[in-house]
């Protein structure tokens, strides 16, 4: 893969994806922060509660990752897939939140002890009960989907469509 597009996403705070509404057969483009599990997975999350962008592409899945951060834009065809499987998720929710918690100016005290727990739980092998029991609480609401790149990332001197209008 790209090295320019390995060090942009590797960087970087967040990625355009476009995706077709479920109800609309519109196409939409959302700005979402993610992590890179590996070579050819990208994880999308956010803050807990209902997502549109989630169910379109639990319904829809192809998907085109935009970068909008770096030298150049490049973007890349996906397929989108809900992560349901509670261990997965967790697993995913942890890496997104430890990559976004170590971006340059992102460290948060709490955040990081959080986190410092949870891993000491995981290793110990507790169950989520206790203080964990709200932390599962909150990883349950948060969005969860894997994209898989199925391409090569285009290059493009052209800069990312605009993300779509909040729908009122």
């Amino acid at each position: 893969m790209d090295q320019m597009f390995r060090k942009i996403l590797a960087n970087s705070f967040l990625l355009r994806v476009g995706h077709v509404g479920r109800r609309t057969g519109v196409n939409r483009i959302v700005e979402v922060t993610y992590c890179v599990t590996d070579d050819r997975k990208i994880i999308l999350s956010g803050y807990p509660g209902p997502r549109d962008w989630v169910a379109n592409m639990s319904q829809n899945p192809e998907v085109m990752i935009y970068t909008v951060e770096g030298e150049y834009w490049y973007r890349i065809k996906g397929i989108s897939r809900l992560v349901s499987n509670k261990e997965q998720r967790n697993r995913y929710i942890i890496q997104y939140i430890n990559r976004w918690n170590n971006l340059p100016g992102n460290k948060r005290l709490l955040i990081s002890f959080t986190l410092n727990v949870v891993h000491l739980r995981e290793k110990l092998h507790l169950p989520w009960w206790g203080p964990f029991y709200l932390v599962q609480k909150i990883f349950e609401k948060m969005p969860c989907i894997e994209i898989t790149l199925v391409e090569e990332p285009q290059q493009s001197h052209l800069p990312p469509p605009p993300p779509s209008p909040l729908r009122k």
